[in-house]
């Protein structure tokens, strides 16, 4: 059976101190599982997506954890290569608090999915019938091989007729910005859908504009192919206090969604919950409802701890029609 949306990247086990406790001083680790492109299919499987997930995992009990989390949401992981050898990625998240920002740090070097070769994924049948194709920068920022492997399915999915989406998603900590520029123009040049932020879109690109609405004119100028150019927008008076919203430039017109002040429980995979809430929207409805989903279901994940969302369709459409905070009863 077709899939509606393949997705195509690293999961990590993720480990983080309890209690907003610095990684020195913890003596436990509360321990989830996340990687972008699996939070993606996550997301949109949630809504109502066929999805499959793709990547590299070693047969030992971290890599079926991650495959065992996948299937408990519905997803078909039967396109997972598995080696005998290899190591899953760690990565560790401190929580801060203002004035101190959170961050993580990354254990992730010679992970399995890393050394992911061209050739190791069966795309022709994956992609028979597959209406969009997900990635993002950071899978091929992983290595070389990696990069080449994700140039390989963004190839086959363009050959298939699959829409290609991309989400910039820049990491420091993987590539340089000259490094990422000469990878993400090839792929963005053969993709239908973008999103980023405006700030992935200057350092990748170089792309400064005044406004959110000039950096997706800009790109979508730059990149001829795209359809929609999505930028999410963030601001954040506080660490556990932001406003979070989107806007999208397509056919010449933008297109903006609602804003949504978040308190925060936990922001990494808001981007990703975009995504798939945008590729939900897209396929289902268009642009505006793209936009609307998105920052919903995004806004929704915020605010349940880990990297994957728990939120349901019918709670992003309340939200959406303006519900408010008393208990849902």
């Amino acid at each position: 059976m077709p899939y509606d949306l393949v997705t195509f990247g690293e999961t990590m086990i993720r480990l983080s101190p309890p209690n907003f406790q610095r990684l020195e001083q913890t003596t436990s680790l509360d321990v989830n599982v996340g990687g972008a492109e699996l939070n993606v299919a996550v997301a949109a499987q949630r809504l109502g997506l066929r999805c499959a997930y793709v990547t590299r995992l070693p047969d030992n009990p971290l890599g079926r954890m991650i495959a065992n989390k996948a299937r408990e949401h519905g997803i078909d992981v039967s396109s997972i290569v598995w080696t005998k050898e290899d190591r899953v990625g760690l990565y560790f998240v401190e929580f801060g608090a203002s004035p101190r920002a959170s961050s993580v740090l990354y254990d992730r070097a010679n992970s399995a999915m890393a050394k992911i070769r061209p050739g190791e994924v069966k795309w022709d049948a994956l992609f028979t019938g597959t209406k969009v194709f997900h990635t993002t920068g950071i899978t091929p920022a992983l290595s070389p091989s990696a990069a080449e492997a994700t140039k390989e399915a963004v190839k086959k999915a363009k050959e298939k007729g699959t829409m290609v989406s991309i989400d910039l998603n820049y990491r420091a900590r993987l590539w340089s910005p000259e490094e990422a520029r000469k990878v993400m123009t090839e792929l963005v040049s053969q993709a239908d859908l973008l999103i980023t932020t405006e700030e992935d879109a200057e350092r990748v690109f170089g792309v400064k504009e005044d406004a959110f609405e000039k950096v997706a004119e800009r790109l979508s100028q730059m990149f001829k192919n795209l359809q929609v150019v999505a930028i999410t927008i963030r601001e954040t008076p506080s660490v556990w206090r932001n406003t979070w919203t989107a806007l999208a430039y397509s056919a010449g017109k933008v297109f903006r969604a609602p804003v949504f002040d978040i308190e925060i429980v936990d922001r990494v995979g808001a981007g990703d919950a975009f995504a798939g809430g945008f590729l939900y929207g897209y396929l289902t409805k268009g642009v505006e409802a793209a936009l609307q989903y998105g920052v919903a279901l995004s806004a929704l994940k915020q605010t349940n701890p880990g990297d994957l969302v728990w939120a349901t369709k019918e709670e992003c459409e309340r939200i959406l029609a303006g519900a408010g905070l008393r208990i849902f009863r």
